[in-house]
Order: structure tokens, then sequence, then C-alpha cells
């Protein structure tokens, strides 16, 4: 493809942006410069629909309206308004780097690449995504739709997550860019891979450049990207136990690293192999908590997916007997009211059997 300038103002970077002003969707973070809005945005858009994140938005800027009062806020409540969201380190890194932001910067997010690269949680996409909506810097973006987009665009016919592919792409989306209008092109790149260039059937006769798709004129749009296999899923078995100590249920803290960091939960853990989900209760509940219990009744079973792991949840109810919580597997544990549930970070699956403990007993089990 020729990509000298005046090839790519008058077919590509001309139709492309005047397609996106029509068509673009009216989301809530397009209707600002502000870089601190943006950046939440686009955190929240990574591995996430648009449809999803727009009220998780709304109520995180009516909560933290500016980077210093998220600055100021506990971490616990950060993760409680993240809740539902999933991938909750995105949320620790935020609250992280706004701490730093405003430490150093005060009210005004710098329009400087290299303060933001050395922050948490960005990376070159989000570094470009952000300044490039924020200051129009002329700096290029990569996600999932823009990389859709640019393997159809220039007919590239290897996996995207090969290195030498991810620098390829990289080179054509810099190379690509205008030198005014860097965010609204950004953006029309992604718009184009979500409403037009979808993964499957791309509408190619309503695509603003479909004249210099590399792909459409090969006829091989629907084979690209080429696509990796992907990892096999795995089955696992878990089991959880709701302790009841008269009117109050265990609760434990995870660990300040790996999966749902900081976050609460009732505590569980995977059977071994041949196991009864009895058995498992019994063996690691004293190991990880100090607590000793008689075991109960069944409350629920409950099904949920992480990356490449298929769970099943069983949930059980027990009896306190005796015994102390010791911070060996988890941070602290706390006996607590089924209302005061509702004010903690847990993780979803976590969250719906909460919701069972919260509402009211017709029978007792013990």
């Amino acid at each position: 493809m020729d990509l000298s300038a005046g090839f790519l103002t008058a077919q590509l970077r001309r139709p492309l942006l005047a397609w996106f002003q029509r068509q673009r969707r009216d989301l809530p973070w397009r209707n600002t410069r502000d870089p601190y809005h943006i950046w939440v945005s686009e955190i929240m858009l990574q591995q996430t629909q648009a449809a999803t994140v727009i009220p998780f938005f709304q109520r995180f800027l009516q909560t933290f309206p500016t980077v210093q009062a998220l600055a100021a806020a506990d971490e616990q409540q950060v993760l409680r308004l993240w809740e539902g969201l999933g991938y909750y380190r995105r949320a620790r890194h935020l609250h992280q780097a706004a701490r730093q932001l405003a430490a150093a910067n005060g009210e005004h997010l710098p329009d400087d690449p290299e303060v933001w690269r050395e922050l948490p949680g960005i990376g070159r996409y989000t570094l470009g995504a952000i300044l490039s909506q924020a200051f129009d810097r002329r700096l290029p973006i990569l996600e999932a739709n823009s990389i859709r987009v640019l393997c159809r665009l220039f007919a590239v016919r290897r996996s995207p997550k090969e290195n030498e592919v991810q620098k390829l792409l990289w080179t054509y989306a810099e190379k690509i860019l205008p030198r005014r209008q860097v965010g609204d092109f950004n953006q029309a790149l992604m718009e184009l891979g979500a409403l037009i260039c979808t993964p499957t059937a791309p509408a190619c006769e309503s695509c603003p450049i479909k004249a210099v798709c590399q792909a459409r004129k090969l006829g091989i749009q629907e084979d690209l990207p080429v696509r990796s296999a992907s990892p096999k899923t795995e089955t696992v078995n878990e089991v959880a136990v709701v302790v009841r100590r008269r009117s109050k249920v265990l609760v434990v803290q995870r660990q300040d690293e790996g999966r749902w960091a900081n976050m609460w939960e009732f505590p569980h853990d995977a059977l071994q192999p041949g196991e009864s989900h009895e058995a498992a209760a019994a063996r690691w509940l004293p190991a990880m908590t100090g607590i000793d219990a008689d075991l109960g009744l069944e409350l629920t079973t409950l099904t949920h997916t992480v990356t490449r792991y298929a769970i099943t949840l069983v949930c059980l109810e027990a009896a306190y007997r005796r015994g102390r919580f010791r911070p060996t597997h988890y941070q602290q544990g706390l006996w607590l009211e089924p209302s005061q549930l509702a004010q903690l970070p847990l993780s979803s699956p976590q969250r719906r059997l909460a919701k069972l403990v919260m509402a009211p007993v017709q029978t007792r089990l013990f």
C-alpha cells in the first residue's frame, strides 16, 4: 500500500474521520478532553465492552470526580465501586497511579509521556489513548479492534500475537496518524473495528476505507486476523464454607498480591483429586483460618470462569465450634452481621453468595 502523505490523507484519514463524526456512538467519555475522565474510561474499557462500562464509569466519577478525590480514597472503597467489572488489578493500579499523580502534580494531569510511562497500569496503548485524546499528542494505539482493522487494511497474514507482527502493527498505527485530530483518529480506528470491521461478517460495503483495504481486495477479510489456538479450558472444583457464629458469619481478606488481591470472601479452596466437598472443607478450613466448625447442608452451587478456568463452587454452611482466626493463608478475618457484607469489596461469585447469606433465613440448618 502507498503510504505517502497525500495518499493517506485523501483515501484513509479524511474518509475515516468523516465517518467517525457521523457514526460514532455517544459515549460519555467522548464528550470531554479531561485527561482524568479519559484515563478512567480507558482503564475500564480494557477487556470490557463499552455498554458494560458506561454505568460503572458514571458511578465512579460521581464518587471520585477528580484525581485528588481518587487519591484520597481508601483502596477498599475503590475496589467496592469497581466490583462487577473484574480484572481488579486495574482498579488497584489506577488508585496507586492517582496517588502518585496527585502528589506530584496537584490538580492538573501532565501532558508528558515520560511521567505517564512510569505509572502502574500504563502501557503503550493506554499512554497513546490518554494523551492523544486529551492533548492531541501524536501517539498511536493498538488494541483488539484496531489490531483487527490494521491486519485487514494491510493484509497481515501472520498472527498479531507474534512479537514481530506486533512491532509491524505499531509501525503501521504510527505511520497512518494525522498531525491533528489524533485522538479522534485513534478512536475512529477502534470504532470502525467495533461497528463495521467486526470479528465475523464484517460490513465491508459500509466501510469508509474499503477502497484501500488490502484484505477486501484479496477476498480474505474474514480470514484475518490469523487466529492462534485458544488455550484449553480447565475444570476446577472448589468448596466454600459459610461459618456462622450466632448471628454473624466469617469473612476473610485475601493477600495483597494475586487474583482478587485485598478483596474479601467466604473462605474457599480447591478439591484434591478424588476428594469430596465435605472432606476438602474439613481439611483446609482449620489450616487456612484457625477455625473449627461443624459442616452443614449445601447452601448453593455457583459456576463462573476466570481466564481459562471453568470453576464450580459448592457452598456449604457450617456452625462455629472453636478457634480464633489465624492470618496464615488470609490477611485477616472478621465476624460480621450479614447486612455488613454490602460494604465489603467481593468478587462477583462471592457477591452472589453474599446475597444468599444476607437474605432472610426461612429455616435454621443447625
